[in-house]
C-alpha cells in the first residue's frame, strides 16, 4: 500500500533537514581547497555576518543559557565557516590582487575603502584596535566566566543528583520528573564544558585574523613586486588595502560572535529575556534620580559643554518622573484591586476553602472577651510572648517550630480559650482579662477571696482575683501571673508534649540541609541511603514523642547512620538509637555531675515483662491487663516521692522491654522517660530510688508488686 503524500513529504523533509549540516560541512572544505570566484565569496561574506547577527539576536533573547544550548556547536561551525572564507579570499588576493581592489570581490573592496577610506595605515589602526576589544577584552573575559563556570558546575553536580534523589525518594518527585531534572543537570553540565572549550575558538579565531593579515600583506608584496612587476608603493597601496579589507570583513562578525558567546556565559537564570531583565532592574526612579542629580551640578562648573550634559540631566529627570509616576500608578491598582476583592459581596450559597481547610499546625481561638489580649492597640502582650514561646522552644526542640495561627471564636464562650495541634484539639480553658491568676504555691500563710479554679497548665488549686488584690496575695504567699501568662503557659505545656505532631519531612529536610552545610559526608552517607527522608522523619518523631530533644542533630544523625546497619526496621531503628545517644538523654534530665535518680524493676518483674513482649512481638501493649494495672500503680506509687518534690528521674528498665513500658506509663508519667540500660552512658553516677517488684507496698495497693528504696550506685 503506498504511503499517503502528507507522511512522504514529512519523510523527505525530515531527510533534507538531517543532510543540511554534512552537506554544510563538505562545502566548508571544498571552500578551504577549491577556487571560487569572487562573486561566491560576497555571497560568503554577506552569508557570515547574517549568521553571525542571528546568533547574537538569540542570545541576546535567551532567558537562560541552555534556552540555547546547541550555541558551542554553532559557534564552531561558524568560526569554521569564516576561517574557510578567509582561506579562500586569501587565494583570491594574492592570485589576483595586482588587477585591483575590485579582484577579490565588492565586499572586500567596500570594507577597505568606505570602512577605511582607501588608507592602510588607517586600516592597520582600525584593525588592530578591533583586535585588542575582540582578543584582549571580550573573548579572554568570556573565557575566564566559562572557565570558572563549567568548574562550578561540575563540582555541584554530585550534589544535585544527590538532591533528586533525596526527592524522589520521599515522594517529592515522580519518577519522570525526577527524570527530567537529571536530564537537565546532565545538559547544564555538559553546556558549560563545551563553553569552555568553544570560547578557546574564539581566542583561536582571532589569532588566525592577524596571521593572514600578515601572510597577505607580505604575501601580495612579494608577488606584487617578483611575479607582477609592481613598484613596492603601487603593491603595498593595492596588497594592503585588500588584506586589511579581508580582515575587517572576517573581524566584524568574530565580534559579534564574541559578544554572543560573552552575553552567554554571564546571563543569570531568569523569565526574562537580557533586554527585559535590563529593563526591569533599571526602572527604578531612585537609580535616575540621583543621576539626573550628579548630571546638573556637573553641568553648572564652569568650562563644561553646559549645553549638552544639562540636556542628558534633564533626559535624566524625565526617566525618574516617569519611572515614579508609573510606580505610583501600580500601587493604586493594586491597592484598588485589593479593596475591591475585600468589598464584594459575598453569596450566601458560596462556600469557601477556607471555612473548610485549616492549613495551620498550631491554632489559638479565643472567646470574643479575649481579644483584648492581641489588641494592637493594648500592646497584645500575649502575641509578644508566643514569639517568646516559640523561640525559646525552637532552641530546646532543635527544629524551628511553626507559627501559632490566632484567631477569634464566637462559637466559644467569651473567656474560654482552646489551642489546637494538626486540627485537634490538645486544650482548652477560661482566662478572664480584667483578673489576675493567683497560684497555690504550697505554703499559704492567708487566703484570697475570687474565683476558685485549677491553673491549666499544671493542675494546681488557684484562684482569680482582682487587680486591686494583687498585694494580699502576695504577701499570703500566692505566685501571681496575668491572663497572657496564663495563656501563653497553657500554649507551652501543649507545644512542648505535642513536639513530635508538628515534626515533618519537610522539618527533617531542614535539619538535613543544615547539617550538609558543617558535614556534607555525613548527611550523604545518611540519606536518601540507607534511610529515606521518610524513616528519618519518622525516626526524630518517636524521639520527640518520648522527650528527646534534636538539639545536636549531628550526633543523632550519626547514631542513624550506625543504627541502620543493624536494622531498618522502624521499632529497631529507635531503640537502637538511643541506644547511641543516651547522654543527650541523661543531660536533659540532671546535671553532668549530678546522679542521675533512677527507679528500676525487680528481676523478676523484668523477665516478666520481658517474656510477655517476646510472646507478642509486634503488639503496641503486650502486657495482660491484670500486669499493666499492677505495674502503672507500683511504678507510681514508688516515684509518688520524686514527683512530689519536682526531682527529675528515669525509670530504667531492660532493652526489650523498654518501648513497651515507656507506652504503657506515658498517660500516668508523661514527664518521666523510661529508659534502657544500655542508654545510661559509662560512668554516670546513678541513684537508685527504689525497685519495684519482689514485695508488698507500704499500703498493699500493689497487689504482688511493690517497692523498696536503694543507695546510690555507680
Amino acid at each position: 500500500m503506498a504511503a499517503p503524500a502528507s507522511v512522504t513529504r514529512k519523510l523527505w523533509a525530515a531527510t533534507g533537514r538531517s543532510a543540511i549540516l554534512p552537506f554544510a560541512t563538505l562545502m566548508l572544505v571544498g571552500l578551504m581547497v577549491i577556487p571560487v570566484p569572487s562573486f561566491v565569496l560576497d555571497m560568503g561574506f554577506i552569508a557570515n555576518i547574517m549568521i553571525s547577527l542571528a546568533v547574537l539576536m538569540v542570545a541576546l533573547n535567551a532567558a537562560k543559557p541552555l534556552d540555547f544550548s546547541s550555541f558551542p556547536t554553532v559557534l564552531l561551525f561558524a568560526t569554521l565557516f569564516r576561517l574557510a572564507l578567509n582561506v579562500a579570499s586569501t587565494r583570491v588576493v594574492l592570485v589576483d590582487g595586482h588587477q585591483g581592489p575590485a579582484a577579490a570581490g565588492h565586499v572586500i573592496e567596500s570594507f577597505g575603502n568606505f570602512l577605511i577610506g582607501g588608507d592602510y595605515a588607517v586600516g592597520l589602526f582600525v584593525f588592530g584596535i578591533l583586535m585588542v576589544i575582540n582578543l584582549v577584552v571580550i573573548t579572554k573575559g568570556a573565557g575566564r566566566v566559562s572557565e570558572v563556570s563549567a568548574r562550578f558546575t561540575l563540582d555541584a553536580m554530585p550534589g544535585k543528583q544527590m538532591a533528586i534523589d533525596a526527592d524522589l525518594n520521599a515522594g517529592l518527585l515522580t519518577p519522570d520528573e525526577a527524570k527530567l531534572r537529571r536530564q537537565e543537570v546532565a545538559t547544564e553540565a555538559d553546556f558549560y564544558g563545551s563553553m569552555d572549550g568553544a570560547s578557546k575558538f574564539v581566542k583561536g579565531d582571532a589569532v588566525a585574523g592577524v596571521l593572514i593579515l600578515v601572510i597577505n600583506i607580505l604575501g601580495g608584496l612579494i608577488l606584487g613586486t617578483m611575479s607582477h612587476g609592481l613598484s613596492l608603493s603601487d603593491a603595498a597601496s593595492t596588497y594592503i588595502i585588500l588584506a586589511i579589507g579581508d580582515a575587517l570583513v572576517a573581524q566584524v562578525p568574530a565580534l559579534l560572535l564574541s559578544i554572543a558567546a560573552a552575553s552567554i556565559v554571564t546571563r543569570v537564570s531568569s523569565p526574562l529575556d537580557l533586554s527585559g531583565q535590563i529593563t526591569s532592574q533599571f526602572g527604578s526612579a531612585r537609580a535616575w534620580a540621583p543621576v539626573s542629580g550628579i548630571l546638573f551640578l556637573l553641568g553648572v562648573v564652569p568650562g563644561m559643554p553646559h549645553f549638552i550634559i544639562l540636556s542628558a540631566s534633564g533626559v535624566a529627570g524625565f526617566a525618574a518622573w516617569k519611572l515614579s509616576k508609573k510606580k505610583s500608578a501600580e500601587t493604586a491598582l493594586e491597592v484598588a484591586t485589593a479593596e475591591a476583592a475585600a468589598a464584594a459581596p459575598v453569596s450566601p450559597n458560596s462556600i469557601d476553602w477556607n471555612e473548610i481547610s485549616d492549613g495551620a499546625a498550631l491554632g489559638l481561638e479565643l472567646g470574643y472577651g479575649l481579644v483584648s489580649l492581641v489588641d494592637d492597640r493594648k500592646g497584645a502582650p500575649l502575641m509578644a510572648r508566643i514569639t517568646g514561646i516559640r523561640r525559646q522552644l525552637s532552641r530546646e526542640l532543635g527544629f524551628v517550630v511553626p507559627l501559632v495561627r490566632v484567631r477569634d471564636n464566637l462559637s466559644l464562650p467569651p473567656n474560654a480559650y482552646r489551642i489546637t495541634v494538626a486540627g485537634v484539639i490538645m486544650g482548652e480553658d477560661e482566662a478572664y482579662p480584667d483578673q489576675l491568676l493567683a497560684l497555690d504555691s504550697g505554703d499559704l500563710e492567708g487566703t484570697v477571696d475570687g474565683r476558685a479554679v485549677r491553673d491549666p497548665s499544671f493542675g494546681l488549686e488557684a484562684v482569680w482575683i482582682s487587680p486591686d488584690k494583687r498585694g494580699d496575695a502576695i504577701v499570703a504567699g500566692y505566685t501571681v501571673v496575668d491572663p497572657a501568662t496564663v495563656v501563653a503557659t497553657h500554649l507551652n505545656q501543649v507545644i512542648a508534649a505535642a513536639a513530635a505532631d508538628l515534626f515533618g519531612m519537610d522539618e527533617a529536610q531542614r535539619l538535613l540541609d543544615a547539617l550538609k552545610e558543617a558535614a556534607p559526608q555525613l548527611v550523604a552517607g545518611l540519606t536518601p541511603q540507607p534511610l529515606a527522608l521518610a524513616q528519618i522523619a519518622a525516626a526524630c518523631r518517636a524521639l520527640l514523642a518520648e522527650g528527646v530533644p534534636l538539639k545536636d542533630f549531628r550526633r543523632i544523625a550519626e547514631a542513624m547512620v550506625d543504627a541502620a546497619t543493624m536494622s531498618a526496621d522502624a521499632a529497631s531503628l529507635v531503640e537502637n538509637i538511643r541506644s547511641r545517644i543516651g547522654a543527650l538523654i541523661v543531660q536533659t534530665l540532671v546535671p553532668v555531675k549530678m546522679p542521675l535518680p533512677v527507679v528500676t524493676l525487680d528481676a523478676g518483674l523484668e523477665s516478666l515483662l520481658a517474656q510477655a513482649v517476646r510472646t507478642s512481638p509486634g503488639a503496641a501493649h503486650p502486657f495482660e491487663p491484670a500486669l499493666a494495672n499492677k505495674v502503672v500503680a507500683a511504678i507510681s506509687e514508688a516515684s509518688a516521692p520524686l514527683v512530689n518534690s519536682a526531682t527529675r528521674f528515669a525509670i530504667v528498665t531492660s532493652p526489650i522491654a523498654r518501648r513497651a513500658l515507656a507506652r504503657l506509663l506515658k498517660p500516668h508519667l508523661p514527664e518521666t522517660p523510661v529508659m534502657s540500660f544500655l542508654e545510661i552512658p559509662d560512668g554516670k553516677a546513678v541513684e537508685v530510688a527504689a525497685v519495684v517488684g519482689g514485695g508488698p507496698t507500704h499500703n498493699g495497693s500493689a497487689g504482688a508488686l511493690g517497692a523498696r528504696p536503694m543507695e546510690t550506685a555507680e
